[in-house]
C-alpha cells in the first residue's frame, strides 16, 4: 500500500524526491609528492559511481613558503580528470606541448582519451609566497567509442562559469544546467556538476534525470539530504538512489555557517571498468597496451 502511494504522487505530479542510499567518509590519504587529499571514493565502502571513478579534495592545506607539493609527471589513458581549485594557484603542463595556470575558481578539464603525460603543480609564484592550497579533482570515465581519442583540454576561468544566486541559495554551474544557469563545458556523456552554497536553514530542490547516479560531498558545514532528510557533515558522501528525479538539499539550521558542497551526477556507461593505476579501460589487453605505450614512449614526454 505504502508503493502505490508513491506511485500516485509521482503520476500526480511527475516528480518525486530521491531517497539517499548511503553516507560514507572520505578517507585521508597522501598524493603526488606528498599533498593531503581526503578521498570520496574509491574506498572501502565505495569502489566508483559509474560513470565516475575519483574524487579528490585537495587540501585545504598551508603550503610554506618554498614548498612545492604536487603531482609532477604522470599519465593517464581512457578517462577525464577535471580540476576545480578553490585556492591557489596550480602550473601544468603536458606531453602535447600544452601549459598554463589554474587559478582559485578555476576549472580544468582534461581528456586524456589515448593518452597523455601531465604535471600539475603548484605555480612558482605561489611556492615562493606560501598560502592555502584547496580544490577537486574528479575522474570521469569515457564510454569505449572514446577511449582513444584524441586528448584536449577545456580551460574556463572563474568568470566565466554561470552562477546563480536566489534567496540564500547561491549556486556554480560547471556541468549541466541549474537555477535557470546552463553550463558551457562540452562532454562526452551528461553530467552535472553544480557547487551549491545555501544559508542556514534554506532548502534547494535540483532536478536530475532518473536514470543518471547521483551523490553529494559536503566540504563545509551540515546538510539534510534526500525525502528523509539524512544528515550528512564535512567530509562525508551522500549517494542516492535511483528512484526519482529530483534531489532535495535542506541546510541546517543548527549551524551558524553555511552548507558549502557539490553535487554531481550523471549517465552510468555501464560498461566493463578495468583499472591500473592512472590508466582505465574496458579489458585487461587494453591495459598492457596503455603499460606498454607508455613505457616506450608512445605517450610522448615533457620537455619544455
Amino acid at each position: 500500500m505504502k508503493q502505490n502511494t508513491k506511485n500516485q504522487s509521482l503520476v500526480k505530479n511527475n516528480t518525486k524526491t530521491r531517497s539517499v542510499l548511503q553516507v560514507t567518509n572520505a578517507k585521508t590519504t597522501l598524493e603526488g609528492e606528498g599533498f593531503v587529499v581526503h578521498r570520496a571514493f574509491p574506498n572501502g565502502s565505495l569502489r566508483e559511481v559509474d560513470p565516475f571513478l575519483l574524487l579528490d579534495e585537495m587540501g585545504p592545506i598551508e603550503i610554506s613558503v618554498g614548498e612545492a607539493k604536487g603531482a609532477p609527471d604522470h599519465p593517464h589513458r581512457g578517462f577525464e580528470t577535471v580540476t576545480y581549485m578553490i585556492d591557489g594557484v596550480f602550473e601544468h603542463k603536458d606531453s602535447q606541448g600544452h601549459s598554463g595556470k589554474i587559478k582559485a575558481g578555476d576549472i580544468q578539464w582534461m581528456t586524456a582519451g589515448s593518452g597523455v603525460i601531465h604535471s600539475e603543480m603548484p605555480e612558482k609564484e605561489f611556492s615562493q609566497k606560501g598560502g592555502t592550497l584547496h580544490g577537486f579533482q574528479l575522474w570521469v570515465n569515457l564510454p569505449k567509442k572514446d577511449k582513444m581519442m584524441n586528448p584536449r583540454y577545456q580551460d574556463l576561468p572563474a568568470n566565466k562559469i554561470p552562477i546563480a544566486q536566489k534567496d540564500g541559495i547561491k549556486v556554480k554551474v560547471i556541468a549541466g544546467e541549474s537555477m535557470g544557469e546552463k553550463a558551457i563545458i562540452d562532454t562526452r556523456t551528461p553530467i552535472v556538476y553544480l557547487h551549491f552554497t545555501l544559508q542556514p536553514n534554506t532548502k534547494v530542490t535540483q532536478t536530475i534525470p532518473q536514470n543518471y547516479n547521483a551523490f553529494a560531498y559536503v566540504i563545509n558545514g551540515k546538510g539534510l539530504f534526500g525525502d528523509k532528510q539524512i544528515s550528512a557533515h564535512k567530509e562525508q558522501i551522500v549517494l542516492f538512489e535511483q528512484d526519482g528525479n529530483e534531489i532535495t538539499i535542506k541546510a541546517s539550521n543548527d549551524m551558524s555557517s553555511p552548507l558549502d558542497m557539490l553535487l554531481i551526477a550523471g549517465v552510468p556507461l555501464g560498461e566493463p571498468v578495468v583499472r591500473y593505476g592512472p590508466f582505465v579501460m574496458n579489458t585487461d589487453d587494453e591495459i598492457k597496451q596503455a603499460i606498454l605505450d607508455y613505457n616506450t614512449g608512445k605517450m610522448g614526454k615533457i620537455d619544455f
